[in-house]
């Protein structure tokens, strides 16, 4: 009912637009020096070539290691727990007001000369709630009973969430600030769109990476079997 009502909001919003608005008929002189794909492509690898670009795309693609684990997987671990996944998408409606709100705070103290200070000081936060999301998994088995888990589980879930909203996005916003201000106005489009593209990989390899490694490093232990391992999957299934 949710997807259905705002699907049919957006084809009619969609719509309206199509319908009433009217494009300029002559258009308006772009100022981007790009006139093509093949130019564009040789004015990024110009801008990746510079060594301040290169720097700063080898700190953003690696920033994020520290708590890709516990970003990638906890979620997943506490299903594996025993807690209801339905539980856990309802946890993440009271995020929405929070996700509005914050950037709209943050951006307050990344409109300044030195944008990254925020994102500086939100990483030792974030790599805190590592080890207190390691924490959480590690003591959600103890407080399972069974008709389920307690009502002050689920508080301790939500402000753990709500904490690490606050240091994802201060870090979030704090790069898109910088990105903003150090690309060249003459080709914002295309140098904000490169640095952009370099800090979502830096989010998505590291937890791909920490996803492929859950099953290796997870340690299990056979019950009823002496003598058999558990380490791969095939064994476990033996």
């Amino acid at each position: 009912d949710f997807l259905f009502f705002w699907g049919a909001v957006f084809l009619v919003t969609t719509t309206l637009v199509a319908l009433l608005k009217k494009e300029n008929k002559e258009p308006a002189p772009t100022k981007e020096e790009t006139k093509g794909i093949t130019d564009t492509y040789r004015l990024l690898f110009s801008i990746i070539k510079m060594p301040a670009v290169l720097t700063f795309c080898l700190l953003i693609l690696t920033a994020k290691v520290g708590f890709s684990a516990a970003d990638a997987v906890t979620g997943l671990k506490l299903v594996e727990e025993g807690v209801p996944k339905e539980h856990l998408a309802l946890l993440a409606v009271p995020m929405v007001p929070l996700q509005i709100i914050l950037p709209l705070i943050i951006s307050k103290y990344t409109a300044g000369p030195q944008p990254l200070n925020t994102f500086y000081k939100a990483m030792p936060f974030r790599l805190l709630l590592g080890l207190e999301f390691a924490f959480l998994v590690w003591w959600t088995p103890t407080v399972k009973h069974e008709r389920g888990f307690p009502v002050y589980y689920y508080i301790v879930v939500l402000l753990s969430y709500a904490l690490h909203q606050v240091t994802l996005y201060s870090m979030y916003v704090a790069v898109m600030a910088f990105n903003a201000r150090v690309s060249d106005p003459l080709i914002g489009g295309t140098y904000m769109t490169l640095l952009n593209t370099v800090s979502n990989l830096g989010g998505n390899w590291p937890s791909t990476v920490a996803l492929w490694l859950v099953d290796p490093l997870t340690v299990k232990e056979c019950a009823g079997a002496p003598g058999q391992t558990c380490g791969t999957t095939v064994a476990a299934e033996v």
